[in-house]
């Protein structure tokens, strides 16, 4: 019985282990991304996730329309993935 209880409590702190380093900062960057992604306004400049860096010129509940080098594009607003100034910043 002894030995039983040894493996179960060692799974049980794997389990708890696991949470802490995987799913809780998974859960705190995609909660991060949703207020920076509700946050965007007209004139901030961001990058796509695919690479290309625009100025916002509209904003609505799931869509946002780029100004990129003249040419106005349609994003999806879970296609940014962060302002222009993070990128140079990193």
């Amino acid at each position: 019985m002894q030995g039983g209880a040894g493996q179960i409590v060692m799974l049980l702190m794997i389990v708890v282990v696991f949470y802490f380093f995987m799913i809780r900062p998974q859960q705190k960057k995609q909660k991060e991304q949703k207020n920076f992604r509700a946050n965007l306004a007209p004139g901030d400049k961001v990058v796509t996730i695919g690479g290309i860096h625009g100025k916002i010129l509209e904003v609505t509940d799931s869509t946002v329309l780029l100004n990129c080098e003249g040419s106005k594009i349609r994003f999806a607003k879970s296609a940014i993935a962060q302002t222009a100034n993070d990128q140079l910043e990193a």
